[in-house]
């Protein structure tokens, strides 16, 4: 019987240049279209053009995920409290196939490294209620009620840097 074969390697970087832009936007679609039915029409928005997007992708070029962050007046005007010193991170996504590979809390901490390059002291999400475990496992503490957002049921958290 033979080892099972190592998971391939993958790298996060940020998604700088047309095609990894394109790769992140067809991870959203996969996952929050395709699979959790958010309607196309909100998941891509006016913050998609100046957020920091990073990529994680397989060393054979495979997208496996995605997140962004938003930094200064848009994530003022996300997070709990309107301070532009904390940033935003949100449409964080990871194809079916990647799950369980460790790419989602590489991601988390690939949009909290761009956060802190600009000089931010905290970053703001709003995970949905079924991850709060994942988020809490990386620092996060989640606060304020529930809210649904897209039809599906919410929690805004917070992590300090």
């Amino acid at each position: 019987m033979s080892a099972p074969s190592p998971a391939p390697a993958y790298e996060i970087r940020v998604a700088e240049d047309p095609a990894d832009r394109e790769a992140c936007f067809a991870v959203r679609k996969d996952v929050f279209v395709a699979e959790q039915n958010v309607p196309e029409d909100i998941e891509y928005d006016a913050y998609d053009a100046d957020a920091v997007h990073v990529l994680a992708v397989r060393e054979d070029g495979v997208p496996l995920g995605t997140g962004r962050l938003l930094h200064g007046a848009a994530a003022a005007a996300k997070n709990g409290d309107g301070d532009p010193a904390v940033g935003s991170l949100g449409r964080l996504a990871v194809t079916a196939a990647a799950r369980g590979m460790g790419v989602g809390a590489a991601l988390v901490r690939a949009v909290e490294a761009a956060a802190r390059a600009r000089g931010l002291t905290a970053v703001d999400l709003h995970a949905q209620t079924h991850a709060l475990g994942f988020y809490e496992r990386l620092g996060y503490r989640a606060y304020g009620p529930e809210f649904p957002d897209a039809g599906i049921p919410h929690r805004a958290m917070r992590r300090a840097l």
